[in-house]
């Protein structure tokens, strides 16, 4: 064999031999890591403790990394604090009561959609009319949350917190009023109290308003029942036309004519 041969022999048997000896490294390598795998595996099926820390605190990362580039502070579970539904997941009664609200009070039908499946709830419950408490909400707060009247009624059904503080014990306390689903339900029992206590349902809302032992309630009652009215015709399907929006106008300004010193002035 030439010398040239034997350099192209020796230079194979480098080769294979370096080939062999980083497919049984690697082989290995691969070995060890899947080895690694499978214990982790076994030992967080074992340890479901060190799952949960390790899933926690992978959460935590993530929100860290999402709020240094949104620049907020995400929270997947805000939806559940929400009070909203989706309009077509109602009755289609209810439903048809919650878009002319809507429509009328300026309020997105989401919200008002919720309210509107808590007051069928409740009124069911407790045997009160549910338009009638929608009724209400309208001529108290215009479905504002959080309206506050001068001698301090709050919420949705204006309830007077301070008279009424023991009613939101069980929900938390006083700033409770200001959920709207809570207002409405220590507005319900308030109202169905006044009911009882009259004797009606119209002497019962001059009873809510505060003008029980008055003459005249500034037509408190005759505005609910008339919105109630309004609602249980569009809960019929009957088509109630909205009001018609006031248009203000500005009556034009006159240009002022110069006093009688100015003319003078003029001429002169």
């Amino acid at each position: 064999m030439t010398a040239l041969g034997k350099l192209a022999q020796g230079v194979q048997t480098f080769v294979c031999d370096v080939a062999q000896g980083f497919f049984e490294i690697t082989h290995n390598g691969f070995a060890v890591v899947g080895l690694g795998v499978v214990f982790s595996a076994l030992t967080l099926l074992a340890r479901p403790d060190l799952r949960q820390a390790g899933e926690s605190q992978l959460m935590t990362w993530l929100h860290a990394r999402q709020a240094q580039a949104l620049g907020v502070v995400p929270e997947l579970d805000a939806i559940d604090r929400a009070t909203a539904l989706n309009p077509k997941d109602l009755p289609k009664q209810q439903a048809a009561v919650a878009y002319w609200l809507s429509k009328k009070y300026r309020v997105a039908p989401e919200p008002l959609s919720a309210l509107v499946a808590e007051a069928y709830d409740v009124g069911g419950r407790i045997r009160i009319d549910p338009l009638l408490l929608l009724s209400v909400m309208a001529i108290e707060s215009s479905f504002n949350p959080f309206a506050q009247s001068q001698v301090g009624a709050q919420g949705l059904m204006q309830v007077m917190t301070g008279i009424h503080s023991d009613k939101y014990d069980n929900f938390g306390g006083r700033l409770a009023a200001f959920d709207p689903v809570t207002n409405l339900r220590v507005g319900v029992k308030v109202l169905q109290e006044c009911i009882h206590r009259a004797g009606s349902t119209h002497a019962g809302l001059k009873f809510y308003v505060g003008a029980a032992n008055l003459g005249d309630d500034g037509g408190y009652a005759d505005k609910v029942m008339a919105e109630h009215a309004r609602l249980k015709l569009v809960a019929s399907g009957r088509a109630v036309p909205l009001p018609q929006p006031v248009i203000r106008t500005v009556a034009p300004v006159e240009p002022q004519q110069p006093a009688v010193e100015d003319k003078v002035a003029t001429v002169s």
